[in-house]
């Protein structure tokens, strides 16, 4: 790679080829996307370390789910990319695995109740979150390390609207099978194994709702690990389609759209599926805006 060849230092974003009225229009959508991401996520966030009725394990994973879905919106805003390639792939590896801690959370509280505040005690659940949040950035690290190695002399555009890891490596001019084969065990270590894990747990979960005499019993397991359902099926499913699919030149462009729905929608769905479909959630929702009225 020596001779008349010139190294690149930076990399244009070549997003979406669109108009400037329909850039202008989906500027717009987005930013109030992102804004309600931020409200509703923080609204979820401050409702749990306000309301001492939700201090339990379940709010407790879903505190660091609402910090995630927050912290992995701002990393993927596309003028910031250039310092924060980590960021997004920690916290899309951190989202996945609190995912898996919560459905263990429910397999615990639903198969096994009269041990439940035994095994999910204080301890374990801090050990849980530390080791998914240590995991993510461990991961996100050896793909960045990786991928810094790499050198960079060939065209500086990036067909994509943030420097999505595998787009960017199309534009390396040095080899890249050990990042390929990286990046294909971490899919299968982020998304089939714990979806693997998640879905054995929700069997079991299924037979004991099933065994529950009580139908209002039954109503309720059923409300909550469908709320949790509803995530996991939207955030694994989209991206085993973009990671675990092979590529093709075709598929560009549906891919952007896709990452469209994985980077603003997804953390949006959390705090909607969390707050609409839970009693408990829009009780304390109510019990704070009461005593703010109050005081």
């Amino acid at each position: 790679m020596e001779g008349n060849q010139s190294w690149i230092a930076e990399f244009i974003l070549v997003g979406f080829q669109l108009s400037e009225e329909m850039e202008l229009l989906l500027f717009i959508i987005f930013l109030l996307l992102y804004t309600f991401n931020l409200l509703a996520n923080g609204m979820i966030f401050r409702l749990i370390c306000l309301d001492p009725r939700l201090h339990s394990p379940m709010y407790y994973f879903l505190s660091h789910l609402a910090i995630t879905d927050i912290s992995y919106a701002s990393s993927n805003l596309p003028n910031m990319m250039e310092n924060l390639m980590i960021f997004y792939l920690a916290f899309a590896s951190v989202e996945c695995l609190i995912l898996v801690v919560m459905s263990y959370d429910r397999y615990v509280a639903i198969c096994h109740p009269l041990q439940y505040t035994v095994i999910m005690n204080w301890r374990v659940c801090t050990v849980l979150a530390i080791a998914s949040w240590a995991c993510g950035f461990s991961l996100a690290l050896v793909q960045v390390s990786l991928f810094l190695r790499l050198p960079f002399c060939g065209p500086q555009k990036v067909n994509h609207f943030f420097c999505e890891i595998r787009s960017v490596l199309k534009v390396t001019c040095g080899e890249t099978w050990i990042n390929d084969i990286f990046l294909f065990a971490d899919g299968v270590f982020i998304l089939v194994g714990p979806l693997s894990l998640m879905l054995v747990s929700y069997v079991h979960i299924l037979w004991a709702i099933l065994k529950i005499q009580s139908k209002e019993g039954r109503k309720k397991a059923f409300s909550t690990c469908s709320s949790h359902l509803c995530v996991v099926g939207f955030y694994f499913g989209i991206a085993m389609m973009v990671y675990l699919v092979p590529e093709s030149s075709q598929q560009e462009e549906q891919q952007k759209v896709l990452f469209l729905f994985y980077t603003f929608l997804n953390p949006l769905l959390n705090p909607l599926v969390y707050s609409l479909r839970n009693a408990q959630v829009k009780a304390a929702f109510h019990r704070v805006f009461q005593k703010q009225r109050t005081t």
